[in-house]
C-alpha cells in the first residue's frame, strides 16, 4: 500500500514537474500594455517628439530658402534670408489651412500642413503640393486657392486636369491625354495639342516601366522653354499583366503593359524634339532604344520625375543623350541637333556586370560651350568622374581619383570649371555610408572637402552655387542644419539644432551601430542593432533579422538621422534582438563589393548575412543563435524565402513580404541588370533557375508566413502564388495572408500587418503568447 502510494505520489510529482517544465517552455504571455510600448517606437509616435530637425531646405532664389520647422506646438513653415539670417513666416498658415480645406472639402490643420513642396509662379501666386495633388493660391486675396496648375479662376476646383511638367518660365506646362502631348497655358488653362499620331500603346512622354506606370509626362524641357525632349513609346508587342479587384459582383480588370524576362518584344522608345512654338515634331535620326537607363530600371528615377539621361545646351540648339543596352552593359554618349535630328555618337563605354551612373542620381553633364563632357565611371573599382572631348570623342583627364565613390554631383559651373559633389569612402576613418560634401576643379587637383564633421551630410545648394544648407547628423546623433560658403565650407550661420529631449522622454533609445565581417572574413560590413529598452544582459534573446539584399540599396537605409527605422524599436520591445546589416552585393561601397553577386541573384547576400550573426552570436552571449528569424520586403520578402529554404537549419522563423520569388515574373529591366539576359540551355534548364523559390520550396522545415497584396502592380502576386503551389505540393505546413485589393505597399492595411508580423515572432520565435487581436493606433492624419 505504502508504495503504491509512494509510487502515485511520484507520478503526481512527475506530471507536475513536467507541467511546469511546459509552462517554462510556452513562455511570457504579452499583454495589451506590452504591445502599446512596442508601438510608442512606431514613427507616427516618434517622429512628433523630434523638435527642429530640419533636413531639407528648398530655394525660392539665390538669397533665400524656405523649410518646415518643428516643435510642440506643430509645425511652422519658414523662409531665411541668407544675407542677414533672419527667419520669418512663409505664409498665413491659418488662412492658408482655411482656404485649402474649402478646395479640399476636408478640414485642414493649420499646425499639421500636409505640403511637401512650394514654389512662387510669375505671376505671384504660390503652387503648393499636398501629396500628388497641387493647388494654386493667390495670398493676395486673403489667401484663395484652386485645384490643379491652370485651373479655373472663379475659385472652383478643378479636379479634372491631366498631371503636368512645368516649364521653366513657368508659364505651361505639358502633359498627356488619349497618348498625345498636350500643353496648358498656367495663367488661363488654355490648351493646345503638340502631337497628333500618338496612338494606343505608342503614345508620346508616357510613363510605363511595367512596374511603374503613372498618368505623369516623362520629358525634358529646353532652357528657354521653347523645345520639348521626349519619345513616342512602342510596346504595342509587350506584354501585358492583368489584376482583378476583390469586390462584391463582377471583379474589375486593371491591364497595362509589363514586360518580363526574356521576353522577345520589350517596351522601345523612339526619341523626339518637339517644336512648342510651331507644334513641329523632330524624329531623332537612330534606330529606336531601349527603355533603359543609365541609373535605374526606368527612364525615369528620380522622385520628381524628369527624364534623367537627357540634357540640354544652354541655347537649345543640341541635345545630349545617353542610349543603354538591354542588358546595362553597354553605354553610348551621343549629341543630336535639334533642328534637324542628326545623330553623332561621341564615345561609349562597355562594362564586363552593368553600368551605373552614380548613386541615386544620374551624374554626366553636357559642356557644349567648351567641347567637353563629364562622364561618371567605375573602371577604377570606384565611382570617380572623367572629362571628355566632345570633338574627338577622348578622355582628356580624370576629374576626380582614389579610394571613394562620386555619389551625386550637384552642381557644374563651366565658367569656373568647378563642380561640387557629395562622395562617400573618401576620408580615412570615416564611415563609408556617411555622404560627404566637396569641390573640385575639372582640370584636375584634390577635391576640397566642405563638410568635415564625420556624419551623413544633406546638402542643398543655392542656384548661383554661392551658398548650401548643410544637414548632417548620424543614425544616432540628430541633425545639426547650417547654411555654408560654397568655396570653403565656413558657416554662415545656423539654421537649426535638433532637440530630441522629448524623444527621448518617452523612453527612445538609439540604436547600436555596428561592424561584422563578409563571408570572406576580411570585407567589413556596417550595420544597426535596436535592442529592448529593458535589455537585460542575463537573459538570452532571439533576434531577427531585417533584410533587403539590393542589389539597388541595402537593408540599413539611409545613414542620417531617423527616430524610426521601420518597425526595428517595437518589434525588439517584445524581447527580440533585431539587426540590419549592408551585405556585399549592396551599393555605395566599391564596385567589386557592389559586384558579389552579379549573375547569381539567388545568393540574395545570405551567406554575408549568416555570417554577420554568427560573429555577433559569439560577440555577445545574450544572442540566442538557435532561434533566428528574418524578414523583409519585396525583395526582402523573396531573400527571406530564399533563407527558409537554402539554409533551413540556422533560419527558424520567416516572414517573407511580397517578394519577387522568380524573377522570371517580374519586369524585363530589373533582373536583366543584375542576373543579365535569359538563357536557356537545349535540355530547358536556364540560368534563372537557381534564383527561383518555389524550386527549393521542398526544403522547408521552420515557420514561414507568406503575405502578398492581391492587387500589386509592382511584383504580380503569382509570383508568391508561385511558391504557394510549391510548397503544397511539397506537403508542408506553411502560413500564408492575402491583402485584398493592396498594391506593393499595403496601405491601410499596414497596421495589421505589422501586429501580425509581431505575433508571428513572438509566438513562433519567441515562444511567449501575443494578445488577443491587438489594434494598432495609427493617427488619422
Amino acid at each position: 500500500m505504502y508504495v503504491v502510494i509512494g509510487k502515485s505520489r511520484l507520478f503526481g510529482a512527475m506530471m507536475l514537474g513536467l507541467l511546469s517544465t511546459a509552462a517554462a517552455a510556452q513562455g511570457r504571455t504579452l499583454g495589451t500594455e506590452d504591445y502599446a510600448r512596442a508601438e510608442r517606437f512606431a514613427m507616427y509616435n516618434t517622429a512628433p517628439l523630434v523638435d527642429h530637425a530640419v533636413q531639407k531646405v528648398s530655394w525660392l532664389d539665390d538669397g533665400h530658402f524656405w523649410y518646415r520647422d518643428h516643435d510642440s506646438n506643430g509645425d511652422h513653415f519658414v523662409q531665411m534670408d541668407a544675407a542677414s539670417g533672419k527667419v520669418t513666416p512663409l505664409f498665413d498658415q491659418v488662412k492658408l489651412a482655411a482656404a485649402l480645406g474649402k478646395v479640399t472639402g476636408k478640414p485642414v490643420d493649420a499646425k499639421k500642413l500636409p505640403i511637401t513642396d512650394y514654389s512662387v509662379m510669375p505671376d505671384g501666386r504660390i503652387n503648393v503640393a499636398i501629396r500628388e495633388a497641387h493647388y494654386l493660391c493667390n495670398l493676395q486675396a486673403a489667401v484663395t486657392c484652386v485645384a490643379g496648375s491652370g485651373a479655373k479662376t472663379d475659385g472652383k476646383a478643378d479636379h479634372g486636369h491631366e498631371p503636368g511638367v512645368l516649364s521653366p518660365d513657368k508659364k505651361s506646362e505639358a502633359f498627356i491625354r488619349n497618348w498625345n502631348l498636350w500643353l496648358r497655358d498656367v495663367a488661363t488653362g488654355k490648351e493646345t495639342q503638340l502631337t497628333t499620331d500618338g496612338v494606343e500603346n505608342f503614345g508620346y512622354a508616357t510613363d510605363n516601366a511595367g512596374w511603374k506606370h503613372t498618368d505623369s509626362a516623362i520629358l525634358e524641357w529646353s532652357p528657354d522653354s521653347k523645345q520639348i525632349a521626349t519619345f513616342q513609346q512602342d510596346q504595342r508587342k509587350t506584354g501585358d499583366m492583368y489584376m482583378i479587384s476583390t469586390n462584391v459582383g463582377h471583379p474589375k480588370l486593371e491591364a497595362w503593359k509589363y514586360p518580363l524576362v526574356g521576353d522577345k518584344d520589350v517596351t522601345m522608345i523612339e526619341r523626339v524634339i518637339i517644336d512648342v512654338p510651331n507644334h513641329q515634331v523632330v524624329r531623332l535620326k537612330m534606330p529606336a532604344d531601349q527603355h533603359r537607363s543609365t541609373l535605374c530600371d526606368d527612364v525615369s528615377c528620380g522622385p520628381d520625375g524628369g527624364w534623367d539621361d537627357v540634357k540640354w545646351a544652354p541655347d537649345g540648339k543640341t541635345l545630349a543623350f545617353v542610349s543603354t543596352s538591354r542588358d546595362h552593359k553597354h553605354e553610348w554618349f551621343r549629341i543630336a541637333d535639334a533642328a534637324s535630328g542628326a545623330v553623332r555618337t561621341v564615345f561609349e563605354e562597355s562594362v564586363k556586370t552593368y553600368y551605373e551612373s552614380g548613386n541615386d542620381q544620374v551624374n554626366w553633364f553636357y559642356l557644349p560651350e567648351s567641347h567637353e563632357a563629364i562622364w561618371f565611371s567605375e573602371r577604377t573599382n570606384w565611382g570617380q568622374l572623367y572629362l571628355y572631348d566632345l570633338d574627338s570623342g577622348k578622355l582628356k583627364r580624370a576629374i576626380t581619383t582614389g579610394e571613394g565613390n562620386v555619389t551625386q554631383v550637384l552642381k557644374v559651373d563651366p565658367k569656373t570649371r568647378t563642380l561640387w559633389f557629395r562622395g562617400v569612402g573618401r576620408e580615412p576613418g570615416v564611415n563609408p555610408y556617411y555622404q560627404q560634401f566637396y569641390k573640385v576643379g575639372l582640370d584636375g587637383g584634390k577635391p576640397t572637402l566642405l563638410t568635415p564633421e564625420p556624419a551623413d551630410h544633406t546638402v542643398a545648394l543655392s542656384p548661383d552655387g554661392r551658398l548650401f544648407v548643410d544637414a548632417y547628423s548620424t543614425p544616432t546623433e540628430p541633425p545639426v542644419t547650417v547654411l555654408r560658403h560654397a568655396q570653403d565650407g565656413q558657416t554662415v550661420a545656423q539654421v537649426a539644432k535638433a532637440d530630441i529631449s522629448r524623444l527621448v522622454a518617452s523612453g527612445w533609445i538609439a540604436p547600436t551601430p555596428f561592424t561584422v565581417k563578409a563571408r570572406d572574413g576580411k570585407t567589413e560590413l556596417y550595420g544597426l542593432m535596436f535592442k529592448p529598452t529593458n535589455f537585460d544582459a542575463s537573459k538570452k534573446y532571439p533576434i531577427v533579422d531585417y533584410v533587403y539584399p539590393g542589389p539597388q540599396t541595402g537593408s540599413v537605409g539611409s545613414r542620417s538621422f531617423m527616430p524610426s527605422r521601420v518597425d526595428h524599436q517595437g518589434l525588439a520591445e517584445l524581447g527580440f534582438i533585431v539587426v540590419a546589416i549592408d551585405g556585399m552585393g549592396t551599393p555605395w561601397r566599391s564596385k567589386a563589393f557592389h559586384d558579389a553577386y552579379f549573375g547569381n541573384i539567388g545568393d540574395n547576400t545570405l551567406p554575408d548575412q549568416i555570417a554577420g550573426l554568427k560573429e555577433l552570436g559569439k560577440r555577445y552571449s545574450w544572442i540566442d543563435l538557435d532561434r533566428v528569424g528574418m524578414w523583409g520586403h519585396s525583395g526582402g520578402g523573396n531573400t527571406t524565402a530564399d533563407a527558409m529554404f537554402r539554409y533551413p537549419d540556422f533560419f527558424k522563423v520567416g516572414w517573407a513580404e511580397s517578394g519577387n520569388h522568380d524573377n522570371r515574373n517580374y519586369e524585363d529591366d530589373w533582373a536583366e541588370k543584375w542576373q543579365g539576359l535569359l538563357v536557356t540551355n537545349k535540355d530547358g534548364s536556364s540560368n534563372y533557375d537557381d534564383q527561383a523559390n518555389q524550386r527549393m520550396a521542398k526544403n522547408l522545415k521552420g515557420h514561414l508566413m507568406l503575405t502578398h497584396g492581391t492587387m500589386d502592380d509592382n511584383v504580380p502576386t503569382s509570383s508568391t502564388l508561385l511558391v504557394v503551389d510549391a510548397l503544397i505540393k511539397a506537403n508542408k505546413d506553411f502560413d500564408l495572408l492575402l491583402i485584398p485589393n493592396a498594391h506593393h505597399g499595403y496601405g491601410k492595411a499596414s497596421p495589421y500587418v505589422t501586429r501580425r508580423r509581431w505575433d508571428y515572432f513572438v509566438r513562433n520565435l519567441a515562444g511567449d503568447t501575443p494578445p488577443q487581436e491587438y489594434a494598432m493606433k495609427v493617427p488619422k492624419d
